[in-house]
């Protein structure tokens, strides 16, 4: 059975990291998979939001450190890694869909760059966060300590970083890290992921990349004038104004 699943049903894709035994921790090639899926999940006009979660008890525990020793262990292969990570998550900080993390269990260094590449995240009350790399000599890569920054500020990510030191759900709205804190974050996320399909994609993927882009420093005044125009002229635009005048709910298409 793959490591990561994904399920389509009415418009929500749900997405499982699945290595429970091991707390869904991810290999190297598994990095390189959610690059590749979540591009395709961004291309399927079928899907117009997406769940990240993982199986059993907990989201991620993060990379799987027994690997480290094959491929990890020298610069180059240091360089490849964090190459293949970035390239993980940028697919899912990067896809047009709305994308919802639900945070069991350990949610904690590569896990949390993961949870962090999404729009938002619901989290189990009992849920426990951390970044370890302070304990391995590690320095958090430069795409995921941005994340980390635009959500909880630079006191907080210093506290995080430097202690390395794991924080409950609670704290973890407090600093924002969180969006939400529930019973339930997987009935709540997928209630919110199919509320969030009656709205125009073609906005939701121009606000996405407009806001990350601020909030990330990879703003591009062409591809946002490009995304701009796209829905100005889409048959959305169109269907919208009609509805509206006709007092009618929207259908919206994606183009």
């Amino acid at each position: 059975m793959s490591d990561i699943l994904c399920e389509i049903d009415d418009g929500v894709a749900v997405v499982t990291i699945n290595r429970p035994a091991l707390r869904n921790s991810v290999t190297y090639a598994m990095w390189r998979e959610f690059g590749d899926l979540f591009a395709r999940l961004s291309d399927n006009r079928s899907v117009r939001s997406i769940v990240l979660t993982g199986a059993g008890q907990d989201f991620s525990a993060g990379a799987d450190i027994a690997e480290f020793a094959t491929v990890r262990d020298d610069l180059a292969k240091a360089k490849d890694y964090e190459v293949a990570v970035d390239y993980g998550c940028a697919g899912i900080a990067h896809a047009s869909k709305p994308v919802i993390a639900v945070n069991l269990g350990y949610t904690l260094g590569g896990g949390a760059h993961l949870a962090m590449s999404a729009d938002f995240r619901f989290a189990h009350s009992d849920a426990k966060f951390g970044i370890p790399a302070a304990r391995l000599s590690i320095v958090y890569g430069v795409q995921a300590t941005r994340k980390l920054l635009s959500l909880v500020g630079l006191t907080e990510a210093k506290r995080i970083l430097y202690s390395g030191q794991r924080f409950g759900a609670e704290r973890a709205l407090g600093i924002g890290f969180v969006d939400r804190v529930c019973a339930d974050p997987m009935a709540e996320a997928l209630a919110y992921a199919r509320d969030l399909r009656r709205v125009a994609p073609l906005t939701q993927g121009g606000a996405k990349y407009i806001l990350n882009g601020l909030s990330l420093g990879t703003f591009d005044a062409d591809v946002a004038d490009g995304l701009i125009d796209a829905a100005a002229a889409s048959r959305d635009y169109a269907e919208g104004r009609t509805s509206f005048a006709e007092k009618r709910d929207p259908k919206f298409e994606g183009r």
